[in-house]
């Protein structure tokens, strides 16, 4: 790291570190969880779970047609709306990462806020995840993804957000994005037993904050036109190299990285890995001021290979899909990318189907 970025780069680590812990203290108090979501709704058709998860996206479109509009991310350098289309990675990536996340008790970010509430099983199923990501990042599954999946794509010759694909630009493009924002705003609003309780508003509110806090830290304040060296633009301290905001299936595979080759200085601290770490730090203070720390195991064998597949099955679907229920179900829907849509649709789909699973299971057993 050029010594001139050192304090751009704390700046940014600092911040992704509290606005992780923003979002595991509020998603640990309001019980945020994409998979209770979905399940609610197939088992009792409850939607109040479903209508946190769709404020937090409304909030964030909203906050991402504003950043457009001020022109202070360039959103299109963003990996989620580039032109090529990896269709099949989506689809395949998005019902893995379902069916595992139904498997293993939650998603990626569920994951780390039981940790920070006492849950040793979900430390492993977060190194497990992490592992298959890894390998799927860098290892043997990676070979299988570049291809035999990644190779499936369609170039576009725009951007992927829908406003673009539409052939709408500027203010058009920004509008198009508010009103779909408002109208989300508009349907989880006018659910009565969702205003009924403030931690779900607020679990809404503070979670599509936090999206748009991340894209402002990364592409804004780590925004760097000229390095020092090769005079090229540069964000500094994202893994991508590009804008970012909140994800969580691979800056578990990063950490694991840095710590291995902890000596190597070409690895360094990322926004992703400071979020992830600031979500565990939140989650455990909040449960600790709740007094709702619990240590918690595995209840028996079974539930344990569960775990173990679901994790497995998350790192590789959550990297192949380019991200998770947070990744692609909120940084990525805020920028109403068509690969996001995909990807959301398919995770629900695969969530489905482990429900149907499980349900068999319990009848067959």
């Amino acid at each position: 790291m050029h010594p001139e970025l050192v304090p751009i780069q704390s700046t940014v680590l600092w911040l992704g570190l509290l606005i992780g812990a923003a979002f595991g203290a509020v998603t640990q108090r309001s019980n945020f969880c994409t998979m209770g979501a979905v399940s609610d709704i197939v088992a009792f058709g409850d939607w109040t779970r479903a209508r946190q998860a769709l404020c937090a996206i409304g909030i964030a479109i909203i906050g991402v047609a504003l950043i457009r509009h001020f022109s202070l991310v360039d959103m299109d350098k963003s990996f989620y709306v580039q032109p090529r289309l990896i269709w099949l990675s989506h689809v395949i990536g998005g019902l893995a990462f379902g069916f595992g996340m139904t498997l293993a008790s939650g998603c990626g970010s569920k994951t780390l806020i039981r940790i920070g509430g006492g849950s040793l099983r979900a430390l492993v199923t977060l190194i497990v995840m992490g592992l298959f990501a890894w390998f799927t990042l860098r290892g043997i599954l990676a070979v299988f993804r570049v291809r035999w999946l990644d190779s499936m794509a369609i170039d576009l010759g725009r951007t992927q957000d829908l406003p673009t694909l539409f052939g709408l630009t500027g203010g058009a493009a920004v509008a198009v994005a508010l009103v779909a924002g408002l109208a989300l705003l508009v349907f989880v609003f006018a659910g009565r037993e969702f205003r009924r309780q403030p931690w779900n508003v607020a679990a809404g509110l503070v979670v599509g904050l936090t999206v748009i806090a991340g894209w402002v830290v990364t592409g804004y304040l780590g925004f760097v036109p000229e390095h020092p060296e090769t005079l090229e633009s540069v964000w500094v301290a994202t893994s991508s190299g590009r804008p970012e905001s909140l994800t969580f299936t691979a800056p578990p595979a990063y950490l694991m990285e840095l710590l291995a080759f902890w000596s190597d200085r070409s690895r360094v601290m990322t926004f992703g890995i400071a979020t992830i770490l600031g979500v565990i730090i939140g989650s455990a203070a909040m449960a600790l001021a709740a007094r709702t720390f619990r240590w918690e195991g595995f209840a028996s064998t079974e539930d344990l290979v569960n775990h173990l597949v679901g994790a497995a099955l998350m790192g590789f679907g959550g990297v192949l899909a380019l991200g998770c229920t947070i990744g692609q179900g909120l940084s990525g829907l805020s920028t109403l990318s068509l690969g996001s849509l995909i990807t959301v649709a398919a995770i629900v789909g695969g969530t489905r189907l482990g429900l149907a699973y499980q349900m068999w299971r319990v009848e067959t057993a």
